[in-house]
């Protein structure tokens, strides 16, 4: 088969449309029409369903589309690994993390990622779906649980716990709760329990909405939460990674706490030679050992 023919196939069936893959691949129309019929008249088969909505793939069409598909990945890993410098760290390395995770904590950090490799570009993909690491959905995460996909490498960086936090302010204006029933007198601000989240942070807001809390703000994810908290609305459930960045954040109910989150980082076995993963993660574990370090300090530990 016409390896070029293969690769406007694979665009066309991607984008559902001639027109979108002609713009994609800097092709007419026409031209990308002429190359589909050709390959369809190579292999004597129909690869499209055509309608007014656009191309849905046949039977031998999806196929087809699976065998480019993979195609693509290896071309894309092998494109990867031929970037990559054995000294040098460049280029385009997609991370991907929960929105909490990445705003919170791995934002603030990155400007010592580009101060030690100026020529790297990270593509931050915050979202609760986790992505497919071996269709290379993106190069490495970090998730709040262990990775459950085959072919990966995964490493452990720390647990962290849900807890209670309120700034000293709104602390100044509402007496601290000393007993779990008196958090029903205080503005409850948490993650909505239906929104994507860890399971011991959900766990422990339905325990703290059995007090019939009066008020609450809820938000989709931790960044809202503490920009709630930090406007002094009231007492937020967040990550306790969250105290190294804002000190100042005073700890409620301190003997509550949800169970422990295991935080993973994880990359494609693959990608285990790739420069640009070995820096990440080097990085990242460096700011956990730097950050544990803190703690302990901080603790008299």
């Amino acid at each position: 088969m016409d390896w070029d023919k293969l690769r406007i196939f694979h665009a066309v069936a991607d984008a559902g449309s001639l027109t979108h893959a002609g713009d994609k691949l800097n092709l007419s129309q026409s031209a990308v029409s002429r190359q589909i019929r050709g390959l369809e008249e190579s292999l004597n088969a129909t690869l499209f369903h055509r309608h007014a909505r656009g191309l849905i793939l046949t039977e031998q069409g999806e196929l087809l589309f699976d065998a480019t598909a993979a195609m693509t990945r290896r071309l894309d890993t092998a494109s990867a690994r031929i970037r990559d410098s054995e000294e040098e760290v460049f280029g385009e390395l997609r991370v991907t993390t929960t929105t909490g995770f990445g705003t919170l904590w791995l934002a603030p950090r990155l400007p010592k990622l580009y101060e030690k490799y100026p020529d790297l570009k990270v593509d931050l993909m915050l979202e609760e779906r986790v992505l497919d690491l071996p269709m290379r959905e993106a190069d490495v995460a970090i998730r709040m649980k262990e990775p459950s996909q085959a072919d990966l490498i995964r490493k452990k960086l720390m647990m962290i716990r849900m807890c209670l936090y309120a700034t000293p302010d709104y602390l100044a204006d509402y007496a601290a709760p000393q007993t779990i029933e008196e958090i029903k007198d205080h503005r409850l601000i948490c993650q909505n329990i239906d929104s994507d989240q860890v399971g011991a942070g959900r766990s422990l807001v339905q325990h703290l909405m059995t007090q019939n809390i009066r008020s609450m703000l809820t938000v989709n994810n931790y960044y809202g939460v503490l920009q709630g908290v930090l406007q002094n609305l009231g007492i937020g459930v967040l990550p306790d990674y969250v105290t190294e960045d804002f000190p100042d954040l005073v700890r409620v109910l301190p003997d509550l706490s949800s169970a422990d989150v295991p935080v993973f980082l994880a990359y494609p076995e693959e990608l285990r030679q790739s420069q640009r993963v070995s820096a990440f993660k080097d990085f990242v574990q460096d700011e956990i050992i730097s950050y544990r370090k803190r703690l302990r300090a901080n603790s008299g530990a």
